[in-house]
């Protein structure tokens, strides 16, 4: 079995799509949408976990959510040339959108009062941020990887 997957299987990854100028262009749009984040960055030192504190986290994690949501609408609007592209880029936006459910869910519980570490989704136990991620890397699309840092 090793001898076939070292040197016989496919080296191409499974998510890889074949419309090449697609995955340039949004990468350029993801970009946009990166340097979005990088300008709402407050990096003073916040002593405030009152609610005041968090209330202001949660708008600066809404606020970084946005940038997001507003880079999907504009990759639903591309269309892949290619038939994988086609079938599988919904699916990593559909990943998407329920990563921006989970920041939304995670501002919220800021705003209640609650200063739990951030909670997302995890898919056949793999969080949902580290699927996107590869996708994003398979097609090399650094710049539509999700954010680490939830304000930014």
């Amino acid at each position: 079995m090793w001898v076939y997957a070292l040197f016989f299987a496919s080296k191409e990854a499974v998510n890889k799509i074949g419309d090449i100028e697609w995955t340039q262009r949004a990468n350029e749009r993801c970009l946009v949408a990166k340097n979005e984040r990088i300008a709402l960055a407050d990096y003073r030192l916040i002593t405030d976990v009152g609610a005041d504190g968090l209330r202001q986290r949660a708008d600066l994690v809404d606020q970084a959510t946005d940038t997001i949501e507003r880079m999907l609408t504009d990759l639903r609007r591309d269309v892949p040339s290619d038939e994988k592209g086609r079938a599988i880029i919904p699916l990593w936006l559909a990943d998407y959108d329920q990563y921006i459910t989970d920041r939304r869910a995670y501002a919220t519980q800021l705003r209640l009062g609650s200063n739990a570490p951030f909670s997302e989704t995890t898919f056949e136990g793999l969080p949902l941020a580290e699927r996107i991620a590869t996708f994003a890397g398979d097609n090399r699309m650094p710049n539509c990887a999700p954010p680490i840092d939830l304000s930014v």
